[in-house]
């Protein structure tokens, strides 16, 4: 059964919409996309391209883009030189199936300092619905990692267009300002 499209400005006495109207007055978000593939070039990444168009037409700034091969120890370091940026939400696509060589749950999910569990459980709801079955091989996390939120999502087109459409774009501003705002 499909649950029908949220309606936040309905429901303006929520804190949910008294959140989107707070997160809403911070302007332009700051976004890095990073690519993990052992296979995937500047000339052969979709998803990065494709990213870049979405945060641009939202009004938003990319400060970082890179492709990163599907290694702990390589995408530990795109981590830490993120840090150097003024990135405030990550965007990993790839690397979070189970076969040998997908290790990029396994180095994000250890950086993570808050996880998010409800991106991943809807992610996969949502491509269940898509796919089948098959949803359940995916590993997408999300969480907070020293200030910024860091989403993971699996490296096909149509699962990083799902993660974008249906929850990280429409709750963007809202991640941004819960994770910088006082208490």
């Amino acid at each position: 059964m499909a649950l029908p499209e949220s309606n936040i400005e309905s429901r303006t006495d929520s804190s949910v919409a008294a959140h989107h109207r707070q997160a809403d007055r911070q302007g332009a978000i700051r976004l890095a996309v990073i690519t993990v593939s052992d296979t995937r070039t500047p000339e052969t990444d979709k998803n990065g391209p494709w990213l870049r168009e979405q945060i641009e037409a939202g009004g938003h700034h990319l400060v970082d883009y890179r492709i990163v091969k599907d290694d702990p120890a390589r995408i530990d370091e795109v981590l830490k030189a993120l840090l150097s940026t003024d990135a405030q939400i990550l965007l990993f696509n790839g690397g979070t199936g189970i076969a040998p060589r997908d290790n990029t749950y396994d180095a994000i999910a250890a950086c993570l300092e808050k996880t998010m569990p409800g991106f991943g459980e809807i992610f996969r709801m949502l491509s269940y619905q898509e796919i089948g079955p098959a949803a359940m091989l995916s590993r997408a996390i999300a969480g907070v990692y020293r200030g910024r939120v860091l989403f993971s999502t699996p490296g096909s087109h149509a699962a990083v267009k799902l993660a974008w459409d249906r929850l990280i774009a429409p709750e963007l501003r809202h991640l941004a300002w819960e994770v910088q705002r006082e208490a």
